[in-house]
């Protein structure tokens, strides 16, 4: 499934993954992209899947005229070897009758290469929020049991809260019934989780409830939560933004503009 680009493949044991899953609002895809522009992380090599809608385009991060005309593909590994840190970005949507094949070829990958841990950058339809999601932050997590007893103690000092179950049916109640993980919106997140749990994979997500709509804020507020737990950044000082480069790609994210030939 990975296909480098380098005559001897990357070694990846020990590291860290991030990775987006395509969800409302594309806040994983737009903080992954953060990432990879701050950190200037080298493409060492991307996903061969047919699980994806098949696209290509430009350099979404290019920094001069040179590269902005290099081929990019929907689903592409970079790395930071100094700090041991691999990046997974997904651009395209997942077909959707092939997601749980997408989520074996991921989990196949993960075990393969070896990495310390995984970490799911997503999102959810903050509509459909019950009464205790509406307190506090908007960003949620969820853990993996064998990752759990590596990160207990860094996720007991941050204060996050975990994911709530939600009853199986809001509104009625039902000793009988067991509360259930939803997460509307979230793509293959839930999948991915309950697959990594059955695998035994150290795996986490990080999800922030959110509306379609500008999601760079939400991007930022992401991408920061996952700094003051993997601190990527050095520089703690700076304001929240100003700390994060953005991708010429951005420009973009609503279109070109309206063609003044129309008027």
């Amino acid at each position: 499934m990975f296909v480098s680009s380098q005559n001897s493949p990357p070694v990846f044991k020990d590291f860290t993954l991030v990775m987006p899953a395509v969800a409302v609002g594309n806040v994983g895809q737009l903080a992954v992209d953060l990432i990879v522009s701050t950190l200037n992380m080298s493409r060492v090599g991307y996903m061969h899947t047919d699980c994806l809608i098949p696209m290509s385009g430009n350099n979404p991060y290019s920094t001069c005229k040179e590269d902005a005309e290099e081929l990019h593909t929907p689903a592409e590994v970079y790395t930071a070897a100094e700090l041991k840190l691999v990046v997974l970005q997904i651009r395209a949507p997942i077909i959707q009758t092939k997601s749980k094949r997408f989520r074996q070829q991921l989990v196949s990958w993960i075990k393969a290469s070896g990495f310390s841990r995984t970490v799911v950058l997503s999102s959810s339809h903050a509509y459909q929020r019950d009464d205790q999601q509406l307190q506090g932050s908007p960003l949620r997590y969820l853990v993996t049991p064998s990752l759990l007893g590596v990160c207990a103690d860094a996720l007991k000092e941050l204060g996050w809260r975990e994911m709530e179950r939600t009853p199986a049916f809001p509104g009625l109640t039902d000793a009988d019934a067991e509360p259930r993980l939803s997460i509307p919106g979230g793509g293959i997140t839930k999948g991915l989780y309950s697959d990594s749990c059955a695998e035994d994979l150290p795996l986490a997500v990080l999800l922030l409830f959110c509306s379609e709509g500008d999601n760079i804020p939400d991007a930022f507020a992401l991408v920061n939560h996952l700094n003051d737990w993997l601190h990527l950044l050095d520089d703690q000082d700076q304001a929240p933004k100003s700390k994060w480069k953005i991708p010429a790609s951005w420009s973009l994210l609503f279109g070109s503009g309206i063609p003044p030939a129309l008027f």
